[in-house]
């Protein structure tokens, strides 16, 4: 498995500014959809856009555990962090709606750009484990996030595009 399967969608671009734009971008696509387009499937066993923010959102805390492990644990003594099976986890979210899970989403997106806002040099470079995925750094996390975001911003944009 790659060490971050969404670097392909990030480019060599600074993450910062596009975990800055994202909660706005999703607001932009999504604030005129009714709740039937926002829930229909696009195909079977594909998600609806209230799915992926569901996602969005799930990951968002996902990664704010994982940001906040990495820089707890003794650099000589890293954290493994866990994975999470998102099918598993997404067999639930027909019980979400998209504006709670936008505004968990921008709630806890907000709560680590504030986290992200404090690290150091030293901090990105701090080292944790992916069981999966191998030995990384707190900034690998970051750059992972910010390219899943490309990721589904993608798939929003395609979803929203004749609504």
């Amino acid at each position: 498995m790659e060490l971050n399967p969404y670097a392909k969608y990030l480019d060599g671009r600074d993450p910062i500014p596009v975990l800055t734009s994202t909660s706005e971008r999703i607001h932009t696509l999504t604030s005129r959809l009714s709740t039937a387009e926002a829930n229909t499937l696009p195909a079977p066993g594909k998600w609806s856009i209230s799915n992926i923010v569901a996602h969005l959102a799930d990951t968002e805390m996902v990664f704010a555990f994982r940001l906040r492990q990495t820089l707890a644990a003794p650099a000589e003594s890293p954290a493994i962090i866990q994975p999470f099976d998102q099918e598993a986890w997404a067999q639930r979210y027909a019980v979400y709606n998209l504006e709670p899970a936008f505004a968990l989403f921008h709630a806890a997106r907000n709560w680590n750009l504030l986290f992200l806002a404090t690290i150091s040099q030293d901090d990105r470079d701090r080292p944790t484990t992916h069981p999966e995925r191998g030995d990384m750094t707190l900034w690998t996390i970051v750059e992972t996030m910010a390219g899943h975001d490309i990721n589904h911003l993608q798939q929003l944009e395609r979803l929203t595009a004749y609504r």
